[in-house]
């Protein structure tokens, strides 16, 4: 006659079928990404400008804190539960019980319990530190902006009006602001320079929707109502591309539509951009005459035809 296999047999039994499992989950997860993508953790590669590398350190600074802190926790508890397991297992139950059985116990540290809660204050104070120089530079505000966009957000994609550097809007020769205004079968593009001190001025028409450039690590919310709810912030640019841009907040039904382009373009470029606006070109017009792709290379529109048979 067979027994029944002991609880010790099942337990290892248990503990190899979960390992296999981890194992042979493990190529599938991992293959997902390479091990230069999954120390980004997520984030984008290019830093466009200067507020972007700022905050990329941080970011790789406070993981680094974290994990730094996990892996001393982790060993601490897989030390106490080796150094301090019961040795003799074999004892019957009554005898297990008996006290003197028991590990020694540990109490009123008086030096442990002093570093281990000093060390997490030092910890966050640091942390704070670098996260309130961090801040200051992303939130400060030069007074003479090198360059001005409006930014307007409506239900659902953008508009972008054109400005100079005391963010007054420019006009074309027939009076009209110098814009670009996105719709379903458009993507607006925004023309910026590659410089530092570049202003934005956003504000929306109807509901919260939310401004941004996930390259620029930075987003900002467009709150309706008014100059009382316009927001400003600058960025300092130091390389030229093409980087997508989306509304962060959802704000209706075709919240997904809401995207845009960021063109960063050489300091001449842009002021021959600006000037061709002005004479009356288009967007794609004024693109063309600076060599660039008149049309959005980092996003499509949607297919909005409910007929199409394509999911949008």
């Amino acid at each position: 006659m067979v027994g029944k296999p002991s609880r010790e047999s099942r337990g290892r039994a248990r503990r190899a079928i979960g390992l296999t499992g981890i194992v042979a989950l493990l190529p599938a997860v991992l293959a997902g990404c390479s091990l230069e993508d999954a120390f980004y953790l997520g984030w984008p590669r290019t830093k466009p400008t200067d507020q972007s590398e700022m905050m990329m350190d941080l970011w790789v600074g406070a993981t680094v804190a974290a994990l730094v802190v996990g892996v001393i926790v982790w060993a601490l508890t897989f030390w106490c539960i080796v150094a301090y397991k019961k040795r003799d297992q074999k004892l019957p139950p009554q005898e297990r019980l008996d006290e003197e059985f028991l590990p020694p116990q540990t109490k009123y540290n008086l030096p442990a319990e002093l570093t281990f809660t000093g060390l997490p204050f030092i910890l966050i104070g640091v942390l704070f530190y670098f996260t309130v120089i961090v801040q200051d530079e992303v939130t400060f505000m030069s007074d003479n902006p090198t360059a001005c966009t409006e930014i307007t957000a409506f239900k659902w994609n953008w508009q972008f009006t054109y400005t100079d550097e005391d963010c007054e809007p420019l006009e074309t020769a027939d009076g009209e602001p110098v814009r670009e205004t996105g719709d379903s079968e458009y993507i607006p593009i925004i023309v910026v320079p590659n410089q530092d001190d570049v202003r934005f001025v956003a504000s929306s028409e109807d509901v919260i929707h939310s401004f941004w450039v996930p390259d620029l690590l930075f987003k900002r919310d467009v709150i309706p109502g008014g100059e009382a709810q316009t927001t400003r912030f600058e960025v300092d640019f130091n390389s030229e591309g093409s980087f997508v841009g989306r509304c962060a907040e959802l704000c209706g039904a075709y919240h997904a539509f809401m995207n845009f382009e960021m063109r960063v373009v050489s300091p001449d470029d842009y002021q021959t951009f600006i000037d061709e606006r002005v004479g009356g070109a288009t967007t794609p017009e004024a693109l063309e005459a600076i060599g660039q792709d008149p049309y959005a290379t980092t996003t499509n529109t949607f297919d909005t035809d409910p007929n199409s048979g394509e999911a949008s």
